[in-house]
């Protein structure tokens, strides 16, 4: 009987046998099989055409939707432009009427030059380059017969392809753990991959790979997962979304990784049908099919016992591989590293220690709540700016760090009945406990619980709080603080002494048995148009601001307020456009603060994501300002709760020129990005006030850059830091050079002067 077979969907052609490298980890020319020796040096014309027949052929049978051609070496570029071009025409005009042909070649890219890249893109040819890392890493295995370095023609490539993106498939890196990962990580994504692959070194139990420590390549690999996670995965790593994907039930990216079966075949240069590559590892013919491309179809070598093999899943593997609980995901790694002389490939792999270690580890980390943000986002608010869809996703990280805050209250004890309530209500009617969780002094009283645990009672105020949005009946007992017990996101009702009391719930509503309730002050909003925000003078946690809150406004000022932030907020959307998106989607909450003496007051507080506080200005235009200037705070503080910028343990004090005092690292870093907007608040208004606006524009704007080029150059900035620094320069620079009067400019110079000299005198 003719067993069931999964058709082709790879198919490798080894256009050109021979290669002008001499790499010693090459599993070519370096390992058991040599049967290279014995073929032409490069596919004939007669081969080219009925490699091309036979996969069209086969795509017509399984009625295939798409295919992946890979030309492959050797090194290919051997065979010249003229042969590849008649290739990839072949190929372009058998098989691509009859699917979506994914076509690419791969290549040590010595020789690559704009002519080889015309030729492929006239036939739509993706372009991948192997690269073992930085110099040092890549002249350790990738060098010359005679011994030279392979880099810099490598890296001239590579930047021929940064030009032609279009053509520019991805790096492959084969791992060597005596290269320090995160210089090879840098050397790779440095070079804008639009993907990065990293290979395990081909390695048998006959031929073990060197190994200093029992799990130094899963060691090796989680370096660089932190890194590439902490930076929100901002170069595609098929390896680690491999891991990712099959952990939740998806596919994989490789060949390598997960229980999908193999569709991938050889054609030599000779004609030979031949397995997988990485066979050539295990001994001499192990890749062999007997099978031609002159003489067999390609469904002749889907039933040849090796390629069904490599197709059996779970059931291909070895007892151990079957008990493993990572086994969906490793899939009992790749196939040829099975091989052991005497049982053939039921065995795990040589790399099965390796291989649990960093799928449990990218597991943990990628499975637990993640306070992350995706690297586009972090780069779209590197610029100062950033769009509803990054604030959102802003607003989602912080979301999962209020539930952990959460959760770490209800460990310490103490929260009984509310904790069951606010888990039954997150079960029934989450929308109702995330509006309750969502508001900004939650989290403040979370984290001030966990420092000193005398308010964990307040929990029930917030169940209280989700059970009246909810509308469902409830009885339960909320803390008195004050005289008061506080509704989060509702307001504030007098209660006379006690600490606790009695709450009963009701269709929207509650009552107060046995006690006769007092006045009820309900939190206001602010609207302009549909834009809505809470003016919150109620809550009993939002006095964190460095500046002293106001007691219950009254009804004069509360409209004054309103006012204020109509006019406000009409100016934000008239003239300040890039930000009004973020603010709408991020902006919750305005905190009124005390009047100061000197001038307008404001401020953030790290804990209160949506939060702005602020005394009443004079006028609207200066709200605009406040509520730009404070979200960039909301903003960058939401962002370093999600990843690190900089390095903590950074004692120094740095200055900052709209400071009298001496900042840290992080104060310097809030400051510069929250004048990011100033600047540019200051070069739109001076058009209509160009008398002041020319002043501030051109102080500010020096101001700013000056204190970008001090984070620059503080040695203290991490990768992602230094990226996001940049991308703070790249929204400065162009400022630079817009013209001010003569007047404006020196006014400035004479501004930042005194203030410095104001700084030095302490």
């Amino acid at each position: 009987m003719i067993r069931p077979f999964v058709p082709f969907r790879q198919f490798v052609l080894k256009v050109h046998s021979r290669c002008d490298l001499a790499c010693d980890h090459c599993y070519v020319y370096e390992h058991a099989d040599q049967s290279w020796r014995g073929r032409p040096g490069v596919m004939s014309d007669e081969i080219i055409t009925w490699s091309a027949l036979r996969i069209a052929e086969h795509v017509k049978e399984h009625a295939l939707d798409r295919v992946h051609i890979v030309l492959h070496g050797g090194e290919p570029l051997l065979a010249g432009r003229d042969r590849l071009g008649r290739i990839a025409g072949d190929l372009r005009t058998q098989v691509g009427p009859l699917c979506e042909l994914d076509l690419r070649i791969h290549t040590n890219g010595v020789l690559l030059d704009d002519g080889f890249l015309d030729v492929f893109a006239e036939h739509d040819v993706k372009v991948g380059i192997s690269l073992d890392g930085d110099r040092a890493a890549n002249d350790r295995h990738r060098r010359y017969r005679d011994g030279r370095s392979s880099y810099d023609r490598v890296i001239r490539a590579i930047e021929l392809l940064r030009g032609r993106p279009e053509l520019y498939a991805g790096l492959l890196c084969t791992i060597d753990v005596a290269n320090d990962p995160i210089a090879v990580y840098r050397g790779l994504a440095d070079l804008d991959p639009p993907r990065i692959d990293f290979l395990l070194p081909h390695a048998t139990w006959d031929d073990p790979p060197a190994r200093p420590t029992p799990t130094a390549y899963a060691d090796w690999l989680i370096a660089i997962f932190e890194t590439w996670f902490a930076e929100g995965g901002r170069t595609p790593v098929r390896m680690f979304e491999s891991i990712i994907r099959t952990s939740r039930g998806e596919s994989s990216l490789t060949e390598s990784l997960g229980l999908q079966p193999s569709d991938l075949v050889v054609i030599e240069t000779d004609g030979a049908y031949e397995q997988a590559d990485s066979l050539k590892t295990t001994y001499d013919g192990a890749p062999a099919t007997g099978l031609h491309v002159l003489r067999d179809d390609l469904d002749a070598v889907a039933r040849h016992t090796g390629i069904l093999a490599r197709q059996q899943g779970l059931d291909g593997l070895c007892d151990t591989c079957r008990a493993c609980p990572v086994v969906d995901s490793c899939g009992g790694g790749l196939y040829a590293h099975r091989f052991r002389t005497g049982s053939g490939f039921v065995n795990p792999s040589v790399y099965s220690d390796d291989l649990l270690a960093l799928i449990t580890h990218v597991r943990r980390r990628t499975e637990m709540p993640v306070h992350t943000v995706p690297y586009e986002t972090i780069d779209a608010l590197a610029g100062g700016f950033g769009g509803a869809v990054d604030v959102a996703r802003l607003a989602e990280a912080q979301r999962s760090l209020r539930r952990a805050l959460l959760a770490a209250v209800h460990a310490r004890g103490e929260t009984g009945a509310a904790w069951e309530l606010l888990t039954r209500l997150d079960a029934e009617h989450r929308e109702a406990v995330e509006s309750v969780l969502a508001h900004p002094y939650v989290r403040v009283w979370a984290v001030e619980c966990l420092r000193e645990p005398g308010h964990t009672g307040h929990l029930a105020n917030i169940a209280a709080a989700a059970a009246i949005r909810a509308g469902i009946e409830a009885s339960i007992d909320v803390q008195i603080l004050d005289g008061s017990i506080h509704l989060p996101t509702l307001g504030v009702l007098e209660a006379g002494a006690g600490r606790t009391a009695r709450l009963d719930i009701a269709g929207g509503r509650f009552t107060l048995p046995g006690r006769e309730p007092g006045v009820w002050h309900p939190l206001r909003r602010l609207t302009a148009g549909d834009f809505s925000v809470a003016l919150e003078d109620t809550d009993p946690f939002r006095d964190c601001h460095a500046h002293a809150a106001t007691a219950r406004l009254s009804e004069e000022d509360a409209a004054a307020w309103q006012v204020a932030f109509e006019r406000a907020w009409a100016m934000v959307e008239a003239d300040h456009p890039d930000y009004a998106p973020g603010l709408r989607e991020g902006l919750t909450t305005l905190m009124p603060l005390a009047p100061g003496e000197a001038g307008d007051r404001s401020s953030t507080a790290r804990q209160a994501f949506g939060a702005i506080a602020a005394a009443l200005p004079a006028d609207p235009a200066t709200l605009a300002l406040l509520m730009i200037h404070e979200f960039q705070h909301v903003k960058l503080g939401a962002v370093l709760d999600a990843v690190s910028l900089f390095d903590e343990s950074d004692s120094r004090l740095f200055y900052a020129p709209w400071r009298d005092d001496p900042r840290p690292l992080e104060g310097l870093l809030q400051g510069t990005y929250a004048h990011i907007a100033v600047t540019h608040y200051w070069q739109v208004r001076r058009r209509v006030a160009p008398a002041r606006g020319d002043v501030q524009f051109a102080h500010w704007r020096e101001q700013t850059a000056e204190a970008i080029e001090s984070l620059a150059e503080s040695g203290s900035m991490t990768p992602l830091g230094e990226l996001f620094v940049a991308g703070m320069r790249r929204s400065v620079a162009p400022w630079l050079t817009e013209p001010v009067s003569g007047e404006a400019s020196a006014a400035a110079a004479l501004l930042a002067r005194e203030h410095h000299a104001k700084w030095i005198a302490g």
